[in-house]
């Protein structure tokens, strides 16, 4: 099935993307050098995949890795899973899924880092939490905190010390906390969902986000639970967030949806404010929380639960209202990002959602090359776009997504378990 039109899209990004001296200046601009969504180390995730699949050289990855490495990464305070030198080690770990023994000395001293990044977060975490206070967003997110760093050491050292501590940090996240008078989740924060202070957002909410909400935070307990390691508290701490996630979920005519955050206004009168439908994504909105409850719910033994859970990613998938509001292409909240996430979900669910999700894959996969359009058109349109080359919105992503989607089956390396979704 290499013929198929998706595949051979992402067979275009790849060859338009095939060297750093000749791709858009943009991804290999010293300020995206270290970052995993925006720069050169996210298109060397493309070059990997496709190699380990056999669908490219890999030389292109070695080349990709090069160019971001010619000066040392950013590791300490100012690094996070997407930025500097835990973000660098989720690349050459892949490589090293996919080519045994690659970089081995390299991931060593990487390994070494992320585990003192992990240290000094959990330790002031666990301040943060011994003074009653709310936390941060980039303290527990997928993209700048805990449970992305969880999701590295679970890939690479499962039964870790440091995971283990990881996990107990996001049991203890999930404990209530009092403030001005209201119990409030753990996870609330009092900035907007940006992480900064934010007038629209009195009182702060309680983000409900796979990129920077507990929606990743409980993806990592049930990857956990399904790789066999937990913790004391450990299904309490899910079924705590999944029951938060039940009671904001709301019937449409189309199916049930999930807030993307709820504000302080909201939390105090039990009501949802009337909002314009949203777009089903990764980063927020039912589908990446589909596919986390979808997870929680096989960690936990809850068929009905999972059941729900695939049957709410079908309904968003189907509903032409939330599907006019997607508008991109990428993995964070456009049309390749669903496909994969319909791929992930439809392996792990019954037989007859797995059916129905992946008869949805040539669907989403038509929006990203329409009938009668040139891959190499096409390619040309995504790298050269304002949402550019990089992995998370742009072209590599977009490749990316729509390879297990199109034909190959299962990502042949770990590259999207930085999204929390396997």
């Amino acid at each position: 099935m290499n013929d198929h039109p998706a595949l051979a899209l992402s067979t275009a990004i790849a060859d338009r993307l095939a060297h750093p001296g000749t791709a858009p200046a943009p991804v290999t601009a010293d300020g995206n050098r270290q970052h995993l969504a925006l720069g050169p180390i996210g298109i060397a995730l493309l070059h990997i995949e496709r190699a380990a699949a056999d669908l490219g050289p890999w030389q292109r990855a070695h080349d990709w890795l090069a160019a971001a490495a010619r000066r040392p990464f950013t590791s300490g305070a100012d690094s996070h899973p997407f930025y500097g030198a835990p973000a660098l080690a989720h690349v050459l770990a892949c490589a090293a899924e996919g080519l045994p023994g690659a970089y081995e000395r390299d991931l060593d001293l990487l390994d070494r880092q992320v585990l003192d990044d992990v240290r000094r977060r959990l330790d002031a975490a666990h301040r943060r939490i011994d003074a009653r206070q709310l936390p941060a967003l980039a303290e527990f997110d997928a993209i700048r905190g805990l449970a992305g760093f969880g999701s590295y050491l679970l890939h690479r050292d499962p039964p870790s010390p440091a995971l283990r501590a990881v996990l107990d940090y996001c049991v203890r996240l999930t404990e209530p906390i009092t403030h001005d008078g209201d119990t409030l989740p753990g996870w609330w924060t009092l900035t907007g969902p940006s992480g900064r202070p934010d007038d629209r957002f009195p009182g702060g909410h309680g983000n409900s986000g796979m990129a920077h909400g507990i929606g990743a935070v409980l993806a990592l307990l049930a990857l956990a639970a399904r790789h066999g390691t937990t913790t004391d508290g450990h299904h309490a701490a899910m079924r705590t967030v999944l029951a938060w996630l039940d009671r904001w979920e709301t019937a449409t005519p189309q199916g049930r949806t999930r807030p993307y955050w709820i504000t302080r206004d909201e939390l105090r009168t039990g009501r949802l404010t009337p909002a314009t439908p949203r777009r089903p994504s990764w980063c927020y909105g039912t589908a990446g929380l589909a596919r986390a409850q979808q997870l929680a719910a096989l960690a936990l033994g809850e068929p009905d639960r999972r059941a729900a859970a695939e049957t709410a990613l079908l309904d968003a998938l189907t509903d032409p209202v939330q599907l006019r509001a997607t508008v991109d292409t990428g993995l964070c909240h456009g049309f390749a990002g669903l496909a994969h996430l319909a791929g992930r979900t439809a392996a792990d669910a019954s037989s007859e959602n797995a059916q129905r999700l992946r008869a949805l894959l040539p669907v989403l996969l038509s929006t990203l090359l329409p009938p009668g359009t040139a891959p190499e058109e096409a390619s040309a349109v995504l790298v050269d776009s304002a949402a550019g080359p990089g992995l998370l919105d742009g072209a590599a992503g977009t490749a990316l997504g729509v390879l297990a989607a199109s034909s190959i089956g299962s990502p042949q390396t770990p590259w999207d378990t930085c999204l929390l979704i396997a």
